[in-house]
């Protein structure tokens, strides 16, 4: 593999750097300092080290376990015959607007791998967003992916949110027809309509199953319910306000 042929040729040259080293103060001072293969070894086990990594994960959780029966595939789907492969597993049309009549007044059409099989490994995924006038994509999260806006059509107000240790800043850019703007991953961001006429978003994302988190859907529409005291306490609200925001999801 190519890992083995880059850590075969890594150890070759530390080998003959060794030797030379080695012959060289045997010249010198007829005496090998008593660390120098103990620090090349020590490196030579750093560097190959530096090979490995962990890949990100592609859901949510990965519960271990010993039963292969049991198990489901994941970070990725299984590879379709290449002998099998056309070009439609290449490609999506994504030309037909979204409806945005609903309450937040935008819609979202993903292109990940579960839309395009062709994506798979190669660790990108698109969507385009579709705005009526003054419609808002909500505050969001994608957990496994930076996101590269660019506007087609329309005034966008966009921003996200730094994390606590930076002091939840706040940046944010209003972005015409042609202007691009980058979401941090991991981080809560929007993007909301400030003209009076529909826009058009197209989103980059650097996985093939990105994720998303709609913060409010989230926080007062999971399924079961989070319990009505950690809420008031965490928005320091009483139960009558966050019983009526559960219900409007």
């Amino acid at each position: 593999s190519l890992l083995a042929n880059i850590n075969y040729l890594h150890r070759s040259v530390l080998q003959r750097r060794d030797k030379s080293y080695i012959a060289s103060n045997m010249m010198n001072s007829k005496v090998v300092p008593k660390y120098a293969l103990l620090t090349v070894a020590l490196l030579a086990f750093a560097c190959s080290l530096a090979f490995a990594y962990d890949p990100s994960p592609l859901q949510d959780f990965c519960v271990a376990i010993d039963n292969p029966a049991s198990a489901v595939f994941v970070n990725g789907k299984f590879c379709k015959d290449p002998k099998l492969v056309t070009a439609d597993d290449f490609f999506r049309s994504v030309n037909i607007p979204g409806n945005p009549t609903n309450k937040v007044g935008s819609n979202v059409t993903a292109v990940t791998v579960e839309q395009l099989p062709g994506l798979n490994t190669l660790g990108i995924s698109l969507a385009r967003i579709d705005f009526a006038p003054r419609g808002l994509n909500p505050p969001h999260t994608h957990p496994r992916a930076t996101e590269f806006l660019v506007v087609i059509e329309g005034t966008l107000h966009v921003g996200f949110v730094t994390s606590n240790a930076d002091g939840n800043r706040l940046f944010t850019k209003v972005l015409n027809k042609g202007d691009v703007f980058v979401f941090p991953i991991g981080l809560i961001h929007f993007q909301l309509n400030v003209g009076n006429t529909k826009a058009v978003a197209f989103a980059g994302l650097s996985s093939q199953n990105p994720g998303v988190i709609t913060i409010a859907n989230a926080v007062f529409g999971s399924n079961p319910p989070i319990n009505q005291d950690v809420l008031t306490k965490a928005f320091q609200v009483d139960k009558n306000l966050v019983n009526y925001l559960q219900q409007q999801f």
